[in-house]
């Protein structure tokens, strides 16, 4: 793996387990796409570091869990702002 992969893995990886950052969130602070931090942190960061490939995989786990809720959250603020 070449070395700025492996230092994007470490600290794409870091980031959402430290503030449990979403995966678009990190894309967005990284200037990657989702795809590319879905897959460092899925397939490469495993390899690299299993202990925190396993707090991150935690947080991806509660955001899908969690993801029914800000949908439904945005959702409603979007129709609140059009009724005002």
């Amino acid at each position: 793996m070449k070395e700025h992969i492996h230092k994007r893995v470490l600290e794409v990886s870091e980031y959402i387990a430290r503030t449990h950052a979403t995966v678009r969130d990190a894309a967005v602070v990284f200037g990657v796409s989702k795809s590319t931090v879905h897959k460092d942190v899925t397939e490469r960061l495993p390899a690299l570091d299993r202990e925190l490939a396993a707090r991150v995989k935690r947080v991806l786990d509660l955001n899908k869990a969690e993801r029914h809720i800000r949908g439904g959250e945005a959702t409603r603020q979007k129709y609140r702002r059009q009724r005002s």
